[in-house]
């Protein structure tokens, strides 16, 4: 059995294909349309997918589409109904849109199906709600026979949070949240205000937190959210734009601050920094009263989240150490990329009422290395056509020696192996590594080959047999989707009285390209199973420079998407100062 799951439209589409229960192939069309959060239509990826499964669309069993367009024709016309007259300018710049193409979007999606495939008829397609659609990614694929399943995110049609029971093969929704209340807009609307672009920029606001004091929380707290003890929550509508305005905060919320909206790339001060400490602890309270509450309703050990707010990754490490929940499971491809694989998943086990596999301990997303991977041929034959010279390594334990002195030589290695990565985290097959006991090398990564701000931390990969010697973790982190601290003994006692971007000056640890200025690291656990190359170049690293991990972060640089191709690979290597690329086992320097 085939099943086909498609998310477009909104932003991050992708496909995904499952072979009964196994998920064959999935991936983001912005990999191959090179297109940041591409929102059409995902036909390179769906094309990917079916030669990746060896069918042709028609032989499909079914094709699930992760949201119903029309419940969100119907939330947008009830909201600008309540809100009239106001809105009025947002209300006629989008009711084209809709009118002419969203809201007949079953009829766009089987146009462009044809076109990929002219024998395909048409009558296997199927609609699910978003929330559903990220439920099912994050319990389906998931190790548990039983669990909680917290989703969150801006909003699908109406539903913004919801909260169910998964057990065997289906699910059961118990509590809902509604629009516009949502910690995912909330969110969003800081990352607004802090001079961050809306549904990219999240990361940007949870990297700057602990350069700052939540100074702000309780004046949060007190205007802009009600929290139960439950973690239920509503927002303040007094103080956002995003109803039914073209901005997602107003003069009231900048009145509450003291301060307008900060300029984007104008410089960062101490208050910005003080505004995104304050709401990331926001966040982090409610989250957390949500998962205890949860708990202690149902006495399920087991954890499962999707949804936008689930790549938060200092919430979900604080979810484990403040909660009596004792498994955690996140979908790696928590955002709407992730619907497509949700909505796969609800139709064969749901609609299909399928037997669900499960052991407790391995997950079905295989490392979610679940992308492209290009031979040889492509390879010399991408090399060839830009005239670089390159050496051939027959031997991988010579190659990760090399570049394992290359670390040690703190150069800037890009690494092009295997299939790609699905979700936004690179995870050694599409990453740019370096020394993580190197004080300047975060810094060198940030400036010289991603072109980003100064204060974004990097990655750690470690060895997952010894990540517990190096970093305060119980638990696997196979998808860099967990913050947790530093070992103490590893930390340097320093000036800890910088305040700002002044932080980045002082060495707080052994392994400075790792550590946060609050100590953390956002850990990826590599496990020889899954990725067995990643698991052996950091063994040879650790015979150079002593410890057993690597700064890992994306292939790519800012406001593009991590690389797919041999071609997009040497593309951002020559137009950036990284010092090595390794395509497979082929070798370029410069």
């Amino acid at each position: 059995m085939y099943n086909l799951g498609i998310s477009a439209y909104y932003h991050d589409s992708a496909a995904c294909i499952l072979k009964d229960e196994e998920i064959i192939a999935a991936a983001q069309e912005e990999r191959f349309s090179r297109i940041k959060n591409d929102p059409s239509f995902p036909e390179k990826s769906i094309e990917y997918c079916l030669k990746e499964a060896g069918v042709k669309l028609h032989e499909v069993n079914y094709i699930t589409f992760y949201e119903k367009p029309f419940l969100k024709f119907e939330r947008l016309l009830e909201t600008y109904l309540s809100y009239a007259p106001k809105g009025i300018i947002s209300f006629l710049k989008s009711m084209p849109i809709w009118l002419k193409h969203k809201l007949f979007l079953k009829r766009d999606i089987i146009k462009q199906l044809k076109t990929i495939d002219t024998a395909w008829e048409g009558e296997n397609l199927l609609f699910t709600e978003h929330h559903e659609s990220h439920l099912a990614s994050a319990f389906f694929p998931s190790p548990y026979k039983k669990s909680i399943i917290i989703t969150l995110d801006g909003v699908g049609e109406w539903v913004t949070s919801s909260f169910a029971i998964g057990e065997e093969n289906n699910f059961k929704i118990h509590k809902e949240i509604h629009f516009p209340h949502s910690l995912g807009l909330l969110y969003s609307a800081f990352t607004y205000y802090l001079g961050f672009e809306v549904n990219s920029g999240e990361y940007k606001v949870m990297g700057l937190a602990p350069y700052g004091n939540p100074i702000h929380y309780d004046t949060i707290m007190t205007h802009l959210i009600n929290v139960k003890s439950d973690g239920s929550f509503r927002l303040n509508m007094k103080y956002f734009n995003y109803t039914t305005g073209l901005s997602m905060t107003n003069k009231h919320f900048n009145k509450l601050f003291g301060n307008k909206r900060r300029l984007p790339e104008s410089d960062l001060l101490e208050f910005h920094m003080n505004i995104a400490a304050s709401i990331q602890k926001v966040i982090e309270t409610v989250v957390i009263r949500l998962a205890n509450n949860l708990y202690n309703t149902y006495k399920i050990d087991n954890l499962c989240l999707a949804g936008g707010v689930a790549l938060n990754c200092v919430i979900n490490g604080k979810i484990l150490s403040s909660t009596p929940i004792k498994n955690i499971w996140i979908q790696p491809a928590a955002g709407d990329a992730g619907g497509a694989l949700g909505a796969a998943f609800l139709t064969y086990y749901r609609f299909m009422n399928k037997k669900r596999t499960f052991d407790g301990k391995t997950d079905k997303m295989k490392g979610a290395y679940l992308g492209p991977k290009f031979e040889d041929e492509e390879i010399k034959s991408a090399i060839t056509k830009n005239s670089l010279r390159y050496k051939y390594f027959e031997d991988k334990t010579q190659l990760d020696a090399i570049l394992a002195k290359s670390v040690k030589g703190n150069k800037v290695i890009g690494v092009f192996r295997g299939r790609m990565e699905f979700g936004p985290r690179a995870l050694g097959n599409r990453s740019i590594i370096g020394n993580p006991s190197n004080i300047n090398m975060q810094s060198v990564i940030n400036q010289k080959i991603k072109f980003r701000e100064s204060f974004r931390p990097f990655a750690p990969s470690v060895l997952k047999e010894v990540a517990g010697e190096y970093f305060n973790i119980e638990v696997e982190s196979p998808y860099m989707l967990m913050t947790c601290d530093v070992k103490d003994e590893y930390l340097i006692a320093n000036n800890l009285e910088a305040i700002g971007l002044d932080k980045l000056q002082i060495q707080r640890s052994r392994l400075p390209a790792i550590t946060h200025v609050d100590n953390s690291a956002r850990v990826q656990t590599v496990d020889k199973q899954t990725n067995s190359d990643f698991h052996e170049l950091i063994q040879s690293v650790e015979k150079e420079i002593g410890y057993p991990i690597l700064i890992n972060t994306s292939f790519n640089v800012k406001d593009e998407p991590i690389v797919c191709s041999p071609a997009d690979a040497i593309r951002c290597f020559l137009k950036t100062d990284m010092d090595i690329l390794v395509l497979e086992d082929f070798v370029l320097g410069k």
